[in-house]
């Protein structure tokens, strides 16, 4: 497909918009574009040359069944047995603290079960309608990993099992049990809803000052089963991206290696020195930064250019991230005009 479709001003009507995930976040508006968002998406993840600067355009076709099952539920219990707590001021559940199913992985088999999936009632997401004008993804919240492991053993007992050898061979067979259970759900996932165009990961590596593990424990543990789910939902032909929290750029070289598509680091990372240096192979999702009270349009468009100028270079796209400065219309106008010319050059 080419991607030299002249701009014209007619682009700049809004037909439609895309309601936001987020509380307090306003609807993103869809305009009259050559092609529609998710051609739009697919073209920046495919083909690493989109029509326009996007990444907000997508849509989840999450089933509430996986919240319910695997996920962070309202006041509810996972398949696992564990309890998850609304938390109001964090916008999440965890699991109560000071309970731990176990606290050596020598003793996983005792304690935890891998269900059968095709047990649960699937019949919850059945008939559910998806918008394909927007790119449908889904987000595996709370992830197979290290965020399964704190869900059953406290963040402490975990932690130190990463860095106790005796007890990295039940880690790995464990985690061999929970990828396996994971590439289960991904399989499930896209023959209930084909349309699917990219899975998204939850496994928080890092704290705000560095990860929360050594690059070869990271390479032992994590490296094997993070690129055996790539690989297998690369073979599908779709996308992978990783929501990993804490300060990880020193990573990224391995989260390249495990074969993830799209990472979204978050502001603590520097995402300008990242871009710049492997903006190539790997899509970042930049959160770009607000501006001060009282900016006027002229500033939130000049940010929005500089947004364009420093992140959307010729075969190294970035996707957008969420932020008040990203939902701003007056910036949404004027980056969707200046990338549309920038992409069409």
């Amino acid at each position: 497909m080419t991607r030299k479709i002249p701009y014209t001003a007619s682009e700049r009507s809004v037909v439609s918009e895309i309601p936001s995930m987020f509380p307090g976040f306003p609807a993103t508006p869809i305009y009259n574009t050559p092609v529609n968002p998710r051609e739009n998406i697919r073209a920046m993840y495919f083909d690493k040359h989109p029509y326009w600067a996007g990444g907000r355009d997508t849509t989840s076709a999450m089933p509430p069944i996986y919240n319910l099952m695997l996920g962070r539920s309202r006041d509810d219990t996972d398949t696992f047995g564990r309890f998850w707590q609304w938390v109001e001021s964090a916008g999440g559940s965890i699991t109560p603290h000071g309970q731990p199913l176990f606290t050596n992985v020598n003793e996983w088999k005792d304690h935890i079960k891998i269900p059968n999936i095709d047990d649960w009632d699937w019949s919850l997401a059945e008939g559910r309608t998806i918008d394909t004008r927007y790119s449908p993804n889904v987000s595996l919240i709370n992830g197979f990993w290290f965020e399964r492991m704190i869900s059953w053993m406290d963040f402490m007992p975990a932690a130190e099992a990463l860095i106790d050898e005796d007890q990295h061979d039940a880690i790995m067979e464990m985690f061999e049990a929970t990828t396996e259970l994971c590439l289960k759900v991904v399989d499930k996932l896209l023959e209930l809803y084909p349309c699917i165009d990219g899975i998204n990961l939850h496994d928080d590596w890092g704290s705000q000052a560095a990860p929360f593990f050594s690059e070869e424990t990271h390479r032992k543990l994590f490296l094997p089963f993070a690129k055996a789910f790539c690989d297998h939902v690369h073979s599908k032909g779709r996308y992978t991206s990783l929501h990993s929290c804490g300060r990880n750029e020193s990573r990224i070289e391995l989260l390249i290696e495990m074969g993830f598509d799209d990472w979204a680091p978050q502001t603590m990372n520097d995402t300008k020195a990242l871009y710049e240096a492997y903006g190539d192979k790997i899509i970042l999702s930049i959160s770009p930064p607000g501006l001060p009270e009282g900016a006027s349009d002229e500033d939130y468009k000049q940010a929005a250019r500089d947004y364009v100028d420093n992140f959307c270079k010729p075969g190294k796209p970035s996707s957008i991230g969420f932020s008040p400065l990203a939902s701003n219309p007056v910036f949404q106008e004027e980056l969707y005009e200046y990338s549309r010319k920038h992409y069409a050059k």
